[in-house]
C-alpha cells in the first residue's frame, strides 16, 4: 500500500536533495549531481535479484556549463514544485509538469519539450530512490486491464471498493491504476498469469473463456507495458506465488517487450527489483512456429534485423534459446503476428496453441 510514511519518505528525500545543492555551494563547489549512465553497456546482471540493473558508469549533472546549470536550475524548480504537490495531497501528470513550468517565474527554469521533464523526473527517481508514483506523479492512463478470478481492494479519492475482475466488470476487464501500489489482493483462484501483447489478443481471449477455463489472469499490455502494469504483474507473482507468461507478437520489438516485463527496460533499469519479473517465461510467437504451423508472415524489414542483430548483444537476451531463435529468424528472413494464428481458425489459439505450449512449459 502506498501510505502517508511514503510521501513523508519522498518528501523527505526531495528536501535532502536541494539542501546538497545548497551545502555544495555553502562549501565553494560547483554543483552537482551525478546520475548512472542510461546506456546497454552500462547495464549488468544482478545475480541476488535476478533483473539486470545499472553498473557503476554514471553522469554529471554539473554547473560548471551554462547547460548543465539550466538542469540544475530546472530541478530545484521542479524539486520545490513535488514537494508543494505532497504538502497538498494532490497529483500531476507528466504532461501537466510540463506544461507547468511555463507559469514558473524564470524562464530558465522552463522545459523545452516533455521528453526533457520526464527525464529530470527518472533523474530525481534514481538520486532520491523513492519512485515517480511516490512524487504524485502519474502518465497519461495507459489503458491497461485485467481480466481473470482475482477479487481485490482498491483505494480511491472516494474511499475503499471491493471488485472481483470477472464478476464486477464488463468485457473490457479492470483497469490497472496508476499506482498499483494502492490495491490489496484479497482472494483468487488463478492458476497463472498471462501477459499479452494485443488487444485483438486479449478480447479473443477473454470471447473464448480462456480465462475462465482455465482459471487465468488476463493481463492486457497494450505493447509496450506501462510501469504500473509491469509492477502488478510482479505483485502477483511475488506475493500470490503465481507463474507469470509472456504472450507477443513473434518479431524484435515484441521480444523487448517481453523483455522489459521479465528483466527491466534500460531506461528503467534503476527500478528493475521493484518492476521486473525475472521469472516471466515467454510463450509468444517463435521462428520456429512460423515454420511448424505455416503462419501469414511479413518480411523483416531493415530495421527489424538491425534490431535482431542488436538483440544478440543485448545481455537480456544471452541464452540458448533466443539465440537459436533469433537466428532462425534472420534466416527466415520473416516475423509474424500472434493474430496470424486466426489463419488456421478463431478457436486455435485456445484449443490448440496456449494450452500446447503451456502444457509443455509445465504451467498447465
Amino acid at each position: 500500500m502506498s501510505t502517508k510514511q511514503d510521501d513523508e519518505l519522498a518528501q523527505e528525500r526531495l528536501v535532502e536533495l536541494a539542501a546538497e545543492f545548497y551545502d555544495q555551494f555553502a562549501a565553494g563547489e560547483v554543483p552537482h549531481m551525478d546520475i548512472p549512465t542510461r546506456t546497454k553497456s552500462n547495464i549488468v546482471f544482478d545475480e541476488e535479484s535476478k533483473v539486470w540493473v545499472y553498473g557503476d558508469r554514471t553522469s554529471t549533472r554539473s554547473a560548471n556549463s551554462v547547460r548543465g546549470a539550466r538542469k540544475l536550475l530546472k530541478a530545484a524548480y521542479a524539486i520545490e514544485f513535488l514537494v508543494n504537490q505532497l504538502e497538498e495531497s494532490r497529483s500531476s501528470t507528466l504532461r501537466e509538469l510540463y506544461y507547468l513550468s511555463e507559469s514558473w517565474d524564470n524562464e530558465e527554469a522552463q522545459f523545452n519539450s516533455q521528453d526533457e521533464s520526464n527525464q529530470l523526473i527518472e533523474d530525481l527517481e534514481i538520486v532520491s530512490k523513492v519512485t515517480r508514483e511516490d512524487f504524485h506523479m502519474r502518465p497519461e492512463e495507459s489503458g491497461a486491464t485485467l481480466m481473470g478470478p482475482l477479487e481485490l481492494r482498491e483505494q480511491t479519492r472516494r474511499g475503499e471498493r471491493e471488485i472481483h475482475c470477472q464478476k464486477d466488470v464488463g468485457e473490457g476487464g479492470y483497469q490497472i491504476p496508476n499506482n498499483p501500489d494502492t490495491i490489496d489482493f484479497l482472494d483468487h483462484d488463478i492458476d497463472f498469469v498471462l501477459c499479452v501483447e494485443t488487444g485483438g489478443m486479449r478480447d479473443r481471449l477473454v470471447e473464448n473463456g480462456f480465462d475462465e477455463e482455465y482459471n487465468c489472469l488476463v493481463v492486457h499490455l497494450k505493447g509496450q507495458p506501462a510501469r504500473a502494469t509491469r509492477r502488478i504483474t510482479k505483485r502477483l507473482h511475488d506475493e500470490l506465488s503465481l507463474p507469470v507468461v509472456v504472450f507477443t507478437d513473434g518479431d524484435p520489438w515484441s521480444y523487448r517487450i517481453y523483455g522489459s516485463v521479465a528483466y527491466g527496460s534500460i531506461k528503467s533499469a534503476h527500478l528493475s527489483e521493484y518492476l521486473a519479473t525475472p521469472e516471466a517465461r515467454f510463450v509468444g510467437i517463435q521462428p520456429e512456429d512460423i515454420v511448424e504451423y505455416d503462419l501469414p508472415t511479413d518480411p523483416l524489414a531493415d530495421s527489424d534485423v538491425n534490431a535482431l542483430e542488436s538483440e544478440l548483444e543485448d545481455p537480456r537476451f544471452q541464452t540458448d534459446y533466443w539465440t537459436e531463435q533469433i537466428e532462425l529468424q534472420l534466416d527466415l528472413e520473416k516475423k509474424a503476428e500472434q493474430q496470424a494464428l486466426a489463419s488456421r481458425g478463431l478457436d486455435f489459439v485456445t484449443d490448440t496453441y496456449l494450452p500446447e505450449r503451456l502444457s509443455t512449459m509445465g504451467v498447465l
